[in-house]
């Protein structure tokens, strides 16, 4: 033959998955961050807000290990003990984290502003809304808990411990897509504001949309973002936004107050055959 043919979805976006802290609660993604420094302090290690920060995203084991493998960290690690960081490290401080964030979760649990409005317009178009996290088990419970409380259900939620690798590998999307049904990857939207979770929507095919303003890239929480003037804040925001676009986010903007109006424009690219 001399032509060969594409198979194209030219349908609509028909689930949109989400993220939880810093995308849909937990504004500058703070619970995990201040539990990782109490962790490491418990070690005699003290690490900085940022140092907790740089692998946000991952299983929470997972991102002790990486902390650990930052050069300033191991260094710091191997002054107070005399050794390098090791496994059995990594299991106990993840044993001890579990605790710690499960007694403050609750309070990082208010959702971001418009986050409901958001989910409420994404719904009227027919869209189901999954969800992913690094969290385990027992901290989703928790959280599905809280976010009951405020309003905010999803039709579906995968913590990494359900499937066989956390991000940035794609088993809990698609994990979401399988649940509820849906495919092609094509029709599914990831949002997230960390860097692990823009992979993971990417790596199972799906579209993405980067959250650059409410998320673990600024972290700040609202009160203080509002304190902050323009001209300071906005260069924050805006290295955000191009550290996300750098992972390959198909979209960055600033929150999830955002993304009714990024589907409807995908909507549209879709329609004109156009893929992730």
């Amino acid at each position: 033959m001399d032509f060969t043919f594409k198979r194209i979805y030219k349908g609509q976006i028909k689930m949109v998955v989400l993220d939880w802290a810093g995308t849909t609660m937990d504004y500058g993604c703070y619970a995990p961050a201040v539990v990782f420094i109490e962790v490491y302090k418990n070690k005699g290690v003290e690490i900085t807000m940022e140092q907790a920060r740089r692998p946000m995203g991952l299983h929470k084991r997972e991102h002790i290990r990486a902390i650990s493998k930052q050069a300033e960290v191991a260094a710091m690690w191997q002054a107070v003990h005399g050794r390098p960081v090791t496994d059995a490290d990594v299991e106990a401080m993840f044993a001890d984290f579990q605790p710690l964030q499960m007694a403050c979760l609750a309070d990082y649990a208010d959702l971001i502003p418009g986050a409901l409005d958001a989910v409420a317009a994404l719904r009227e178009k027919g869209i189901l809304i999954g969800s992913t996290t690094g969290y385990f088990a027992e901290a989703m419970e928790l959280l599905k808990s809280e976010a009951a409380a405020r309003g905010y259900v999803p039709d579906n939620s995968v913590c990494a411990t359900e499937v066989p690798a956390g991000r940035p590998e794609p088993w809990m999307v698609l994990k979401n897509m399988f649940d509820l049904g849906i495919y092609p990857p094509e029709a599914v939207v990831k949002v997230d504001d960390t860097k692990p979770g823009i992979s993971e929507g990417l790596n199972a095919g799906t579209w993405t949309i980067g959250l650059a303003k409410t998320g673990n890239e600024v972290g700040l929480n609202l009160e203080e973002v509002n304190a902050l003037a323009p001209e300071v804040l906005e260069p924050m925001v805006a290295k955000a936004r191009l550290e996300l676009a750098k992972m390959g986010a198909h979209y960055v903007v600033d929150s999830i107050v955002d993304v009714p109006a990024v589907v409807e424009d995908i909507n549209l690219r879709l329609a004109r055959g156009e893929c992730p």
